[in-house]
């Protein structure tokens, strides 16, 4: 008892699918789209640019902060930092810690400007490390 089905192109199911693969557009080249592709990035590019200056604009100090300027921080423990504040011509070291902030020293700010950025740095209580790293790794790259 077997049924017996009718082939799709005889029913005329299959017809119009055949007909519809005829009429299909070629594939449309890499320059078609290219003029919408580099305006959209360029659109995506304006707003980035556009947020990144509103964003300077907003984080900029107002009022009593604006005449404040950090000059430099260097850690000392793990939550404990020397940091150089520059405040109406006065220039203040400062010890912050997670608890407090402490004035360890007030100078003039013409001070730091007469200081020579390039001035050999003091040894530590161990001596010259970085001299003696220095000439470890000569070493130790002459014997091999």
């Amino acid at each position: 008892m077997a049924v017996r089905l009718a082939p799709l192109a005889l029913a005329g199911v299959g017809a119009p699918l055949f007909a519809a693969d005829a009429a299909v557009p070629a594939a449309p080249g890499i320059t078609d789209g290219l003029g919408q592709m580099l305006l959209g990035l360029a659109v995506v590019l304006g707003l980035l640019l556009g947020c990144l200056w509103l964003i300077k604009k907003l984080s900029a100090p107002h009022g009593a902060a604006a005449g404040l300027r950090v000059l430099g921080a260097v850690p000392v423990g793990p939550r404990e930092r020397v940091v150089l504040v520059e405040v109406g011509g006065q220039v203040l070291v400062l010890g912050v810690t997670p608890t407090n902030v402490r004035t360890l020293h007030t100078l003039p700010a013409d001070a730091l400007q007469n200081a020579t950025p390039n001035a050999p740095l003091p040894s530590g209580p161990f001596g010259d490390f970085q001299g003696w790293l220095k000439r470890s790794m000569e070493r130790r790259n002459d014997a091999k």
